[in-house]
């Protein structure tokens, strides 16, 4: 491949002449975590412990987190995190490139570095917060995949000394470094405040449907038996799925458990789903889905998705296969207004009746016969639409959010793929 003026090949793929292809020794110390107790963690304390499990989900993951501890020894102390660290994990699975997750402390609170975990520890002749951002990409992740090394069981495992020899491109002044850690720093902020936004507006949402949905004077209370003739679907493994090739529509009931909608139109995702080749023949009309049906699931792995459940649009009558593990609820008459649906399935008091009759330990499901029992308080078919409008607005507005952080996000891979190669130089 011809290279262009001004530029080199190297070993991470073409770079600016000016530029060093380094190895992270040449900068930065490195060192892997301790192995904390876990049966010293509580929900808080002093210290908090950075596990494997939370540099996958960033800061929100840790938030979350209830791996405090009050005290730890002169030597466990060693491992509290500065600002500018950089904790990058060790651990991942055969054949997936799932280990080399980074995260650059930018916070003062105290962090203890837990095993299977380093930290990368800059030179201050080197801007940190570049290298935090070199970390996150396809050519540092790819050289972490080729020094894995077997494991325990389905694990393979990359040590610190296998981080000292990776190499990065680096440009030769801390001026230009500095700049464009500042240029992608500036971009995570517009990110981070959209993500705050759609967090907040999401919120709202939750709390005005919650309040729209409590029953008022002159609300019915129905059964699901009442309003829902209720049967299952057709069992089909996901290994007899294709999003290729012949077949028909088929909802599986990972999709639902998976999807971040209310609805599924099957006219304008035709494409996305996937399909199950098998004559039409073969399937119950009951578990072909119609235009307003609801496919609630009968197996979830916590009590939150024993409700979940998706509405069907699909006005054309497209034949669409009601799956594995799913119940299926069609309306006897019009006493629930399709849009309203949507959102009626979700109040308090229903998702604790979910709750209620939800059974096993590791699994938990619903019957048919169960979901029958479930009692809906119903209002009149104007005050359904009203409320279905109020949050369907809601729903478009935060959807129209979403859909401009996805593209600030493709924005800033393009710009991590050309400024941390040099292919655009801000300097």
């Amino acid at each position: 491949m011809e290279v262009r003026e001004g530029y080199k090949q190297t070993e991470v793929g073409v770079i600016p002449e000016d530029w060093n292809l380094t190895k992270f020794s040449d900068f930065a110390e490195t060192e892997g975590g301790y192995a904390f107790c876990s049966k010293k963690f509580q929900v808080s304390g002093k210290y908090q412990v950075v596990k494997m499990s939370n540099i996958y989900g960033g800061v929100l993951n840790l938030l979350r987190s209830q791996s405090f501890i009050d005290e730890v020894s002169i030597n466990e102390k060693h491992y509290v995190l500065n600002p500018n660290d950089i904790i990058i994990t060790l651990t991942g699975t055969v054949g997936k490139t799932d280990y080399g997750y980074s995260w650059r402390i930018d916070t003062e609170k105290n962090l203890l570095l837990n095993q299977r975990v380093a930290r990368i520890i800059v030179e201050d002749f080197v801007n940190s917060k570049f290298v935090g951002y070199y970390c996150k990409t396809p050519m540092l992740l790819k050289q972490f995949f080729e020094r894995a090394k077997g494991g325990t069981g389905n694990q393979t495992n990359v040590g610190t000394n296998d981080i000292k020899e990776i190499m990065i491109s680096l440009p030769k002044t801390l001026e230009e470094q500095t700049a464009i850690a500042n240029t992608l720093s500036d971009t995570d902020e517009l990110i981070q405040s959209l993500e705050t936004l759609i967090t907040k507006k999401y919120s709202i949402k939750l709390g005005a449907m919650q309040e729209l949905l409590k029953p008022k004077e002159g609300w019915v209370v129905k059964t699901f038996g009442d309003l829902f003739t209720i049967s299952g679907g057709y069992s089909a493994s996901r290994d007899q799925l294709s999003r290729e090739g012949p077949g028909y529509c088929y909802l599986h009931y990972g999709d639902i458990h998976g999807s971040k909608k209310n609805f599924v139109d099957v006219a304008n995702e035709y494409m996305e789903i996937p399909k199950l080749n098998i004559q039409l023949n073969k399937i119950s009309r009951t578990s072909l889905l119609n235009e307003g049906d609801i496919v609630f699931v009968d197996a979830s792995e916590d009590d939150e998705g024993t409700s979940r459940h998706i509405v069907i649009r699909n006005p054309y009558g497209i034949p669409f296969i009601s799956g594995l593990h799913t119940i299926v609820a069609k309306s006897i008459d019009l006493t629930i207004n399709n849009e309203f649906k949507r959102y009626c399935f979700q109040s308090a008091y229903i998702k604790s009746q979910f709750k209620f009759y939800a059974v096993g330990t590791k699994v938990t499901g619903i019957s048919k016969s169960n979901i029958a029992k479930i009692e809906i308080f119903v209002p009149s078919v104007e005050e359904q639409t009203r409320i279905a409008t109020i949050l369907s607005d809601m729903d478009a507005e935060i959807t129209a959010l979403v859909v401009k952080l996805d593209k600030y996000k493709q924005i800033k891979q393009g710009m991590m793929q050309t400024l941390l190669t040099g292919r655009i130089r801000l300097i």
